[in-house]
């Protein structure tokens, strides 16, 4: 019964061990998106950015281009997926990672489904357009797995800076 009890515990402290390596691992492909939603504030663009990652590899680079282009289709997710089935070659994203600074859209989350993304990371809650409950809901073709709230301040504070800037040109 004890050997029993000690290979418990030797799993659940393994189990605690992976949870805190996939946290640091997730920062850190995180700072990436953080970099692109700059790219994008610098720009007067909406601060979200995106970066996909496949095997440990960051194989596409995307912030928001909806002014710039005049399209409301060109969120970054949406823009990341695209670039990284192009450089795949295969529309589907089975090892990848999306890590982006914002809570998606229902947009973008529709479409991390039907790319058959294996996983999102995500840092600030969208309060107007978040639309994580997309991908909570039981899907027959694909289901995402998602994880919320990594680097939330640097994401919120970057997305609240913008909108202040905003609305002080607009007095």
């Amino acid at each position: 019964m004890l050997s029993i009890a000690r290979s418990y515990d030797n799993m659940i402290s393994f189990y605690v061990q992976v949870s805190k390596i996939m946290k640091e691992y997730d920062e850190i492909f995180m700072r990436e998106a953080l970099l692109e939603a700059k790219k994008a504030y610098a720009c007067r663009e909406v601060p979200v950015g995106a970066i996909l990652v496949c095997h440990d590899t960051v194989i596409a680079r995307a912030s928001n281009a909806v002014e710039k282009n005049c399209d409301a289709s060109q969120h970054a997710e949406l823009l990341c997926m695209k670039r990284g089935a192009a450089e795949l070659s295969n529309w589907r994203l089975h090892d990848c990672t999306l890590y982006c600074t914002l809570e998606p859209c229902a947009m973008c989350a529709g479409a991390m489904i039907l790319f058959r993304l294996k996983r999102l990371v995500y840092g600030a809650k969208d309060l107007r357009h978040g639309a994580i409950e997309v991908l909570e809901k039981p899907h027959e073709i694909h289901r995402v797995a998602y994880e919320g709230g990594v680097l939330v301040e640097e994401a919120k504070n970057l997305m609240q800076d913008f909108f202040r800037e905003r609305r002080k040109e607009h007095v």
